[in-house]
């Protein structure tokens, strides 16, 4: 996920800065990037529905459906992060043009201070600030990467060292466990995330990610009931054994699932430049899909899709509002200098190109 952060981050400072190149705005920028990864995230969401109201009427147990329903719901949580960092591209782009380094070096500390603040005075709401400052601050080194401030001389390397030692630090002396993706005994990295992970696309990519959990929960309901395959202890010689031909089966089931879904997703593409208005109504109906879809997306990571064994029905049409919001928040007239307009300009250097 660091990787993912850093990617994006680079991304989105090309993307941006290309389109205010052109005289684009901050509405039609955010919509085209926003629905990108809406418009899968929406299949999965309306497939995964139609699979746990059909279980529930055939009578699965209310226990099992909401297990089931809370891990194919888990990794949500990333999509909110994402599209708000999307939303705050421009301002966080302007901040590193003018602050540079300084941003993310603020960001990892207060990252820090917000772990003491949790796992000392037991604050963990106060956690939560370290989804938006942690994978924030993965987000604006993306920005270094793309000005040439990240790759230059030796500072690579003194920050790969750097990294490595903190990481060892953390993970040796620190509260933190070992696995990055677990929440261990003493504290987490993930939820919310920590400092630790600090030290640490194509089209398919979200397609791939959004149904990755489909083909595990596939072949444990099909394998381990019927005894086809063994469960061994985690972690014994016999468990090892069985990774590879466990990672096989699974690639088996996720290439054909990926390719049928992104068959199945392409007509919906062509929707993105459905009718809306313009202006400052486009930049109301945006501002306000993105207050409705992010917390309803955070709401389906937390609590699953069948919270208790019921289908979460008033979760879906929180999202299905906000998403028709972004849809229809089509901009066609594009009006710079406006009031939602003022400090998003950002001239940044061309992509491969070095300097602040």
């Amino acid at each position: 996920m660091p990787a993912v952060f850093l990617v994006g981050g680079f991304a989105n400072a090309v993307s941006w800065t290309e389109h205010r190149s052109h005289g684009g705005d901050w509405v039609s920028w955010v919509r085209r990037r926003v629905l990108r990864l809406l418009w899968p995230a929406t299949v999965y969401l309306a497939a995964a529905f139609l699979g746990v109201t059909a279980a529930r009427a055939s009578g699965a147990g209310a226990s099992e459906l909401a297990l089931t329903g809370w891990y194919i719901a888990l990794h949500l949580w990333f999509l909110p992060v994402y599209l708000l960092l999307i939303a705050l591209t421009p301002v966080l782009l302007a901040a590193h043009h003018r602050w540079g380094l300084r941003v993310p070096f603020v960001m990892a500390v207060a990252a820090a201070a917000v772990d003491l603040a949790a796992l000392g005075p037991r604050l963990p709401v106060v956690g939560f600030a370290n989804y938006l400052l942690v994978w924030g601050s993965m987000h604006q080194w993306g920005f270094t990467w793309y000005d040439g401030q990240l790759t230059s001389g030796r500072r690579p390397f003194v920050l790969a060292a750097a990294g490595a030692v903190l990481l060892a630090g953390l993970l040796a002396w620190g509260p933190f466990p070992v696995d990055m993706v677990g929440t261990g005994s003493r504290a987490g990295n993930t939820t919310p995330p920590s400092i630790a992970l600090l030290a640490r696309l194509n089209r398919a990519v979200m397609t791939v990610y959004l149904w990755h959990p489909v083909p595990v929960v596939v072949v444990a309901i099909t394998f381990y009931p019927s005894g086809i395959a063994p469960q061994p202890a985690v972690g014994s010689w016999q468990w090892w054994a069985l990774r590879p031909l466990w990672l096989a089966v699974l690639a088996l089931l996720i290439v054909p699932l990926t390719l049928a879904v992104q068959r199945a997703q392409r007509p919906l593409r062509r929707l993105a430049a459905g009718p809306g208005g313009g202006g400052r109504g486009a930049a109301v109906l945006l501002a306000c899909g993105l207050a409705v879809v992010l917390p309803a997306l955070a709401r389906l990571a937390v609590g699953g899709f069948a919270p208790a064994g019921r289908v979460a029905w008033g979760v879906l049409a929180l999202y299905v509002g906000g998403f028709l919001l972004v849809l229809f928040s089509c901009s066609r007239r594009r009006r710079s200098g406006r009031l939602w307009d003022v400090g998003l300009r950002v001239r940044g250097p061309a992509p491969g190109r070095g300097g602040r």
